[in-house]
């Protein structure tokens, strides 16, 4: 009887062990199948973090093409249409970006959320950097995300799902609605989440409406274009 329960027990290590193997293999399957998928990009290089709490930072961007929000104060209006630029592999741009030195990469748009962006994180992580992305939360979320920063749009609100997990809240003003709006969503974030207000690029008036808000609301930070003052892209 003790005999078989050991027996029995040794069979069980090897059906576990032929398992692991086998999903093992398909794993490495997928991965390596994750290398191979496109995307269509307008923009990808070594630069500095210009915004945001990470500002400052050496960073890896790529700027998906294809969005559906469009705001129209936008200064990269090309990355809007999809079929106007060239699709690259995942594992190309990964590689770029771990030969770039760069210890995280940051997805922006466009809206790169139109994207399921499982393959293309998974292809950072193997390679072994971090995954940022900005978005406007109107899409699902998708892939493996270190960082999410929510730059949310009145005209195309975020969905509901995306909060949760937002890191940094980052708002565009131009107006005091704008501030009413970064409220807003203030309210729908974790107490963790990084509160920042941004004055649009063309608009000069914001920036001392920012400031004086920030004044009076000190949960609040400013986040400033910094790259277009370092003349970096």
């Amino acid at each position: 009887m003790g005999n078989g329960k050991q027996l029995g027990r040794i069979l069980r290590r090897i059906g576990d062990l032929n398992m692991f193997k086998e999903n093992k293999n398909l794993t490495d399957t997928l991965l390596l199948e994750s290398d191979e998928a496109l995307y269509p990009v307008m923009e990808h290089f070594y630069t500095i973090q210009g915004e945001g709490a990470h500002s400052g930072r050496a960073s890896y961007f790529i700027r998906t093409a294809g969005c559906d929000v469009k705001c129209w104060w936008c200064d990269v209006k090309d990355s809007w249409d999809a079929n106007a630029h060239p699709e690259m592999k995942s594992g190309l741009l990964a590689d770029l970006a771990a030969r770039s030195g760069a210890p995280f990469a940051v997805i922006t748009g466009g809206e790169p959320l139109l994207h399921d962006l499982t393959a293309l994180t998974n292809s950072f992580k193997r390679r072994g950097l971090a995954v940022h992305i900005e978005t406007s939360g109107s899409s699902p979320l998708s892939g493996s995300l270190d960082w999410i920063t929510l730059s949310p749009k009145r005209f195309k609100k975020p969905l509901d799902e995306v909060f949760p997990y937002v890191d940094e809240l980052k708002v565009v003003v131009l107006t005091k609605k704008d501030l009413e709006w970064a409220e807003l969503n203030a309210s729908k974030c974790p107490d963790s989440t990084k509160l920042m207000l941004q004055p649009e690029w063309e608009t000069p008036a914001s920036v001392s409406l920012i400031i004086e808000y920030v004044k009076a609301n000190p949960k609040w930070g400013i986040s400033l274009q910094t790259h277009k003052f370092l003349n970096v892209p």
